[in-house]
């Protein structure tokens, strides 16, 4: 039974250490070259310790020849070396993967006392799947294998539409992201970030990304489509929560946190749009109601600033609006910088203390907030006593919501067309200007092994309106 996954968006999405592989390349010997130019996580060429030492130095016999080394020059010599990089490492992973399914099926038929017929059946099975595969990724993906249905959702870098592959007719969320706006805001390293999460990703928490491609205007990730709504969609419905549904919600918040902390990455953008009662939630900016305080302040911050946000969202559920919230983003800020002064509760609205507490704990200093010593510190709060940490998508969803189909979008809001799927017309200039810039989305494409439902069909665990 699916009852909530959280989205992994771009904009207040950060690695929680240095990923990405535009670091330094210095002194790497390749074809006869040596390479001094550094690279920012950004993707954008950073200084050298003189601009005139950055030279191409041709090795010949025992001597090296200096050659002064022009922007373009530079660009190409990091773009080759990049693409050649990109393709081994590639066929490494592709290899491991394929290893690690073959194990796995293997484990799964001993686990099932399969005889040895229904063993060799099943590998023969997975032996065809996996030549569909291989001949996937060697098919190169663009727009034109989907068919646009219906816009759910937009944001500051793009929107999210609901598509159907056309060969297949499976359903999916296409979240679409402008390159340009993403170079202009210096987003690069943020979508690069949530690209490499959603790949790592394989468990029951996170928004799968099946797919990941690019053209000359926009990136494109084709993820799993759940059409119940976002979070915040069921708050403006309802209001607010009973105890009980908060519970649930919450604790189901605390282990895909968590999930995405094991992989080795902070979400930073933690708030109720990002947290999926059986849909895919459209991309938006991040907004300061659920930010930490140590985030704004700049002078770092680490995985507990998510922890904060789910305070927040806490006390949201259970008193109706966020602890923050103002009529100007600047007003928030200087709530949440005092916090201290501005978290109170109101007494019109009863909530039991062992809520309370927690969302004080969750809303405290960094050194003091609950999560700082462990996961587990959270899981044994008194207001979690009830839960079922290790069963907990068997029970029942806290709250029930008719779906109708795959493709039901009657829990999103309706948006007017756009022109971001349109051609673009270019100039000879513009098109050496996409060029130029172009090679920071390298090794962008991906394309993951399992299929998805196909259109119109509803999974068991959608029946009877649960999520």
């Amino acid at each position: 039974m699916l009852q909530m996954k959280m989205l992994y968006s771009a904009p207040f999405s950060l690695p929680s250490a240095p990923g990405y592989s535009c670091l330094t390349a210095k002194h790497d010997i390749w074809s006869g070259f040596v390479f001094h130019t550094r690279y920012s996580q950004t993707g954008n060429k950073g200084s050298t310790s003189s601009h005139s030492q950055e030279v191409i130095m041709a090795m010949t016999g025992g001597t090296a020849t200096s050659f002064p080394m022009s922007n373009h020059t530079r660009e190409r010599v990091t773009v080759a070396k990049l693409t050649l990089e990109n393709f081994y490492s590639t066929l490494i992973t592709q290899h491991e993967e394929r290893e690690m399914r073959q194990k796995k099926l293997e484990k799964v038929m001993d686990e099932e006392g399969l005889i040895d017929e229904e063993k060799k059946m099943r590998r023969s099975q997975h032996a065809l799947k996996e030549t569909e595969f291989l001949r996937l990724k060697r098919t190169r993906l663009g727009l034109d294998d989907f068919e646009s249905l219906k816009i759910i959702g937009r944001g500051a870098f793009g929107e999210v539409r609901l598509v159907q592959k056309k060969d297949t007719g499976h359903i999916y969320a296409m979240k679409i992201l402008r390159k340009a706006d993403m170079l202009e805001k210096e987003q690069i390293a943020h979508i690069r970030a949530e690209r490499d999460m959603l790949v790592e990703a394989d468990g029951a928490w996170v928004v799968k990304m099946f797919y990941s491609f690019q053209d000359k205007r926009n990136l494109y990730l084709i993820m799993e489509f759940l059409p119940g709504g976002d979070m915040m969609t069921l708050l403006m419905k309802k209001d607010t929560l009973t105890e009980e549904e908060t519970q649930f919600y919450i604790a189901e918040t605390v282990l895909a946190i968590d999930s995405i902390h094991q992989l080795g990455f902070i979400h930073r953008d933690i708030k109720p749009d990002n947290l999926l009662l059986d849909s895919r939630a459209y991309s938006t900016v991040g907004t300061p109601d659920y930010i930490a305080p140590e985030v704004f302040m700049q002078t770092g911050y680490n995985k507990l600033c998510d922890w904060w946000s789910l305070g927040v969202i806490m006390y949201e559920m259970l008193i109706g609006y966020p602890p923050f919230c103002s009529e100007t983003p600047q007003e928030t800020y200087r709530k949440v910088m005092n916090w201290k002064e501005t978290l109170v509760f109101p007494p019109e609205v009863p909530i039991s203390e062992k809520a309370k507490d927690l969302i004080l704990r969750y809303c405290n200093d960094a050194e003091d907030r609950v999560g700082a010593v462990s996961v587990e510190e959270i899981k044994s709060h008194p207001f979690f006593e009830p839960v079922d940490w290790d069963h907990i998508r068997e029970r029942p969803a806290a709250i029930s919501i008719e779906i109708k189909s795959i493709d039901d979008t009657s829990n999103f809001d309706e948006f007017p067309e756009s022109d971001i799927l349109q051609p673009i017309s270019v100039t000879n200039a513009t098109e050496q200007d996409y060029k130029s810039k172009d090679w920071v989305f390298l090794n962008y494409t991906y394309k993951r092994f399992e299929g998805l439902t196909q259109r119109g069909s509803i999974p068991s665990y959608m029946k009877a309106g649960k999520l």
